[in-house]
């Protein structure tokens, strides 16, 4: 049983398929292309792909949709000041997110979606919502939807539509905004020459572009259908943007749009809020810059509980650093292990097995899905320690880290080839035979000299072997 905590009934339930259905449809909330993705859009991303692999882990067929946001206040403005078309302007970015992608091994979606592919289907919500009665026009041309009319609002984030400020003089026509101007929100600019430059679409409200929240609404209804199993985001984009998908979507079918909400928390770094100015925020090629790799962004990003506050840290990173080179150096004692004969390793490879998936189905308790691992990696490194697991055995658990993999993504199982440099080589071998004639001083001299040049020697029961730092 997989059980994920629906943000909507605030308790944790089942994720199953829909009556009659074959294939779990998920939507998931991309970037804005507007910049450079950060490392609190990648916790979120990171969450995204563990859900992901999760459920394809526990046998359900998925479907997943992730939107592309290219048309908005932010990407519209960055094309003007760059001088640059629209679309031009927002792919450097789409580029450089599925970059981003494949250096954390984020698994790709079925589909990607652009908002810019879709127009004519927001166009399309739109005219249904005004002909509801749900949506109108207002003076300044743009259309709005009049929550008055929904009077469910506010159900996923727990907002009482009351508490909320109302009224037509007071709609919101910006993207994004905070609970306190809550009320009729924009689900179709009308054209602005000097805030749009050339960015507009022809429609039956005159000229102008959607609204964000419309877009998502639109895609998720065209693509998934009217009721979509999963809707996945951070927990920033509960309110308002999730709440009012809902409302546009079941004010436009009257169908229930959404089965299971999941919401991710936010990054911080060092404890603080990221932020310029304070000089702690980092995109992913920042990290790579500093020398980390996408592996090891991608262990402490999935690390802690999806629904815990993450305090992102240089220092992590560098445990994460440790913890990689542990299983690596697992990973290779397995495939040196040739005992003549040994312990079955079975029973403890079920143990860890059933923890591990027990532990993912209770709301993707990673830490103690990663904590069944590292007890196996104790147990099994130290029958390795006394000579007890044989070439078979060694041969199995690799192939358990395998199946572990397709769920965490982290484990370094591709063996690459380590070209060591002749003076390294050379320096290793004369290590080795001063070792053989216990000329300690010797040893570790070329031991010291090895290490001043960037690698470790790793002496283990079933050999010795040269490695980078």
């Amino acid at each position: 049983m997989l059980n994920i905590y629906n943000t909507e009934t605030r308790t944790k339930q089942p994720i199953n398929l829909s009556e009659g259905e074959e294939t779990l449809k998920m939507y998931t909330c991309g970037p804005t292309v507007y910049n450079y993705a950060h490392i609190g859009n990648y916790r979120t991303y990171v969450f995204e792909d563990l859900l992901r692999r999760t459920i394809k882990y526990f046998g359900f067929p998925l479907i997943q949709v992730m939107n592309l946001t290219d048309v908005e206040d932010k990407t519209i403005k960055g094309a003007m000041e760059k001088g640059i078309p629209l679309g031009v302007y927002t792919q450097i970015y789409k580029r450089a997110f599925f970059e981003d992608l494949e250096a954390l091994n984020i698994q790709p979606v079925e589909i990607y979606s652009a908002a810019t592919d879709y127009i004519s289907e927001m166009i399309e919500m739109i005219e249904t919502l005004i002909e509801k009665g749900i949506a109108y026009q207002g003076k300044d041309g743009g259309v709005y939807y009049s929550i008055k009319h929904f009077p469910s609002y506010g159900r996923l984030s727990h907002f009482k539509i009351e508490d909320l400020k109302e009224g037509a003089s007071e709609r919101v026509s910006t993207d994004e905004y905070d609970k306190e101007s809550a009320t009729d929100f924009v689900l179709w600019k009308s054209y602005d020459k000097e805030r749009d430059g050339d960015v507009f679409w022809d429609s039956p409200f005159g000229k102008g572009r959607p609204g964000w929240h419309v877009e998502c609404s639109a895609m998720a209804n065209r693509l998934l259908g009217e009721t979509i199993d999963i809707h996945v985001g951070g927990i920033d984009n509960i309110f308002p943007h999730h709440e009012n998908e809902i409302a546009q979507s079941e004010g436009c079918t009257g169908k229930h749009f959404v089965r299971h909400w999941i919401h991710a928390h936010h990054l911080i770094v060092n404890g603080k809020k990221m932020s310029k100015s304070l000089g702690n925020f980092f995109t992913l090629r920042d990290l790579f810059e500093k020398g980390y790799t996408g592996a090891e962004v991608r262990y402490l990003l999935l690390s802690t509980h999806y629904r815990t506050q993450l305090n992102f840290t240089l220092e992590g990173l560098d445990a994460a650093r440790q913890t990689l080179a542990r299983f690596s150096d697992f990973i290779h004692r397995l495939r040196s292990a040739t005992a003549p004969s040994g312990a079955p390793l079975a029973p403890l490879i079920e143990e860890a097995r059933t923890t591990f998936k027990e532990a993912l189905g209770d709301d993707l308790n990673i830490s103690v899905s990663l904590a069944a691992l590292f007890e196996m990696i104790k147990n099994v490194n130290a029958l390795i320690d006394d000579n007890k697991v044989t070439k078979a055995e060694g041969e199995r658990v690799l192939t358990f880290l395998e199946e572990l993999n397709t769920v965490i993504g982290v484990l370094p199982l591709k063996e690459e080839t380590l070209e060591i440099p002749s003076e390294i080589q050379k320096a290793f071998e004369k290590r080795q035979g001063a070792r053989a004639l216990k000329d300690w001083a010797e040893a570790d001299k070329q031991r010291d000299f090895i290490q001043s040049k960037g690698y470790l020697i790793e002496d283990s029961p079933t050999g010795s072997r040269v490695k980078r730092q």
